[in-house]
């Protein structure tokens, strides 16, 4: 038996990143022989174990064979006479079919580390086009090692452009391709996953409503880089370099997916942009049945996002309809999500990344004042049930006024 540590530990130690999860393969070994040194069985598919003591996954090595459609679609073989070097060909990349001992030998036979020294995504084999998920896979490697120059290389980009017209894609389910999706968009450059998604013609078979974002105009006063794809791109690297959460990140990225409905007769301009493009953000969400907390966020956004941007205009009645939307007087945090994606989308904008978005604390401001408005003073005044809904309104309505007016 012999054990060695693979994949993304090696990965990231030869890169000098730390190192989070550690995988490990087991060579010569038999089920029956993990089972008798304390090992205990996880893997219904294929003989995975978890150390006795440390609780890490230990796999046996094994080789897989295509036998149906999308990620699942594989039968396994595991034996004592499979080789390290016929597991290592089973995986994505080269630079994820590196394994080491516990001496820290290297074993790489398919030139993992010159990829890495040269910053190239590769596939390891032809095998890599049985697996649609890898297409995903790899957009997020891009989107994480973007920061170090990373790139895919042009013959693994022409294997996932024949998967992303193979029909395999509609394969994934919704919950394998959300995690993928998901875990891409909290990297620290999000945009590039979606570029290398469309670079391979992923994008327009997975998000169409994204893709034809993209080659549509917006006014130049407003917008300076002009396409509607390119900001939304630039909308969510703001929101990764502001360190914004997983629900902001999502709304960044679907926040104008109306403007890809305007007919070009009237192109730059995209009247009602918010209110189309609500149906398309809440087919998105459907589609990969996202969180309810990102799919709430995302067609708030989508639907009030010009009003966060005309926030010192806005009327104090327009003002106290815009928080009643959000709940503000329950759910804070929602509104303040709402806020800072207004905030990105300012700030994803050609020359204007380091704008100041006074709108942000004015809207602040204003939640904090209807929030101050006791309910107290109105229940010993005798109103109760739909009458004291009124009367609070109108309280609120009363210290918008006052506040907007000391602005």
């Amino acid at each position: 038996m012999q054990i060695y540590k693979v994949g993304g530990a090696v990965r990231d130690r030869l890169l000098g990143l730390p190192v989070t999860d550690v995988d490990w393969v087991v060579v010569g070994a038999t089920t029956e022989e993990m089972l008798a040194q304390g090992y205990r069985p996880v893997g219904a598919d294929f003989p995975v174990f978890l150390h006795p003591k440390t609780g890490e996954e230990y796999a046996l090595a094994r080789t897989e064979r295509k036998s149906g459609r999308g990620y699942g679609g594989f039968t396994f073989h595991a034996s004592p006479e499979v080789s390290l070097e016929e597991d290592l060909i089973r995986r994505d990349l080269t630079i994820n079919a590196m394994a080491e001992d516990g001496q820290q030998n290297l074993t790489d036979p398919y030139h993992g580390q010159r990829d890495l020294e040269n910053r190239v995504l590769r596939h390891v084999s032809p095998a890599f086009a049985e697996d649609p998920l890898r297409v995903l896979r790899v957009a997020r490697f891009a989107a994480r090692y973007a920061g170090l120059g990373f790139t895919v290389a042009p013959e693994t980009l022409e294997l996932m452009r024949q998967l992303s017209e193979s029909g395999e894609l509609q394969a994934l389910t919704a919950e394998r391709s959300w995690k993928e999706i998901s875990r891409a968009l909290m990297e620290d450059q999000p945009q590039v996953f979606i570029q290398v998604l469309r670079d391979c013609g992923a994008l327009k078979v997975l998000m169409p409503e994204v893709d034809a974002l993209f080659g549509v105009p917006q006014p130049e006063a407003h917008h300076p880089e002009i396409d509607s794809g390119i900001h939304t791109l630039s909308v969510l690297e703001q929101a990764a370099r502001h360190k914004q959460p997983l629900t902001v990140r999502w709304a960044c990225l679907l926040h104008d997916l109306g403007k890809g409905l305007t007919p070009e007769e009237e192109w730059p301009r995209h009247i009602a942009h918010e209110h189309k493009g609500l149906k398309l953000i809440k087919t998105v969400n459907e589609r990969f049945k996202a969180p309810k907390d990102c799919q709430e966020l995302a067609l708030l956004v989508g639907q009030y996002h010009t009003h966060g941007h005309r926030a010192l205009e806005l009327k104090a009645s327009t003002l106290l309809e815009l928080l009643q939307s959000f709940d503000v007087y329950r759910r804070p945090q929602r509104f303040e999500e709402f806020i800072v994606a207004c905030e990105m989308d300012a700030r994803g904008r050609k020359g204007l990344e380091q704008r100041s978005y006074p709108q942000a604390d004015y809207l602040r401001g204003a939640a904090t004042v209807a929030r101050g408005v006791a309910v107290q003073p109105l229940l010993e005044k005798g109103f109760k049930g739909p009458e004291l809904g009124e009367a609070l309104k109108r309280e609120r309505l009363k210290a918008l006024k006052a506040y907007k007016e000391s602005r």
